[in-house]
């Protein structure tokens, strides 16, 4: 599987997504990495079958101008309308708050997050999405989410000494799949084995039907 990563802005490095998710390149998933906003478009991003999306609304970690307008909110939703999958992971979901196509796909968005703190990540037991992935605990960014659709299928919740937070679920645009992790600012919760499974299993459901 082919898969576009769009990553880096000043809060969170493309190192940590690199390296989050080397491990999973055993199970037959190849990795292309876009960190400058400059180097988007939607006719590339046309040609894959999968975007992961783990970047908030700045150009680059170097420039923070934002870079989501219309054009580029059109051309996510068309691309999930005509068959293609999106995961939004952590940072996907920051800074689109006043990007209301974008996050009408999304179906929610960050809203704030406390000082970093453990964080519990609960799967659900039984769900598809959460099969192989356990209940773990890690210090992370405990991101509080806004869900506005109401019809989102809520598989994975956060907790910590701040409160229970939905942090994790999916939702269909058109012929295409949609879904959202909120944890990930460190790379030990990416590298953690139950996340791992949380975002193979993630991709392969977003990925359109052979």
């Amino acid at each position: 599987m082919r898969i576009l990563v769009l990553c880096d802005d000043y809060w969170h490095p493309a190192a940590v997504p690199k390296e989050g998710l080397a491990p999973l390149v055993k199970n037959g998933m190849h990795f292309d990495f876009v960190e400058d906003a400059a180097d988007w478009s939607a006719a590339r991003m046309s040609t894959y079958p999968v975007v992961l999306f783990t970047k908030s609304n700045d150009v680059s970690s170097q420039d923070r101008a934002d870079w989501v307008d219309g054009t580029v909110e059109r051309a996510f939703a068309n691309f999930v309308r005509q068959g293609g999958g999106l995961l939004a992971v952590h940072s996907g979901t920051a800074g689109y708050s006043e990007t209301p196509a974008l996050r009408a796909l999304l179906g929610g968005i960050f809203t704030n997050h406390p000082k970093q703190c453990p964080v519990e990540v609960q799967p659900q037991e039984g769900h598809p999405l959460c099969q192989s992935s356990a209940p773990f605990t890690q210090v992370d960014e405990h991101y509080f989410m806004e869900l506005d659709d109401g019809q989102a299928d809520v598989f994975m919740t956060t907790q910590s000494e701040h409160g229970t937070q939905p942090g994790g679920w999916t939702r269909s645009e058109g012929r295409g799949k949609v879904c959202v992790l909120s944890p990930g600012h460190n790379v030990e919760v990416w590298l953690h084995p139950s996340y791992q499974a949380l975002l193979k299993n993630a991709l392969h459901f977003c990925a359109p039907a052979p």
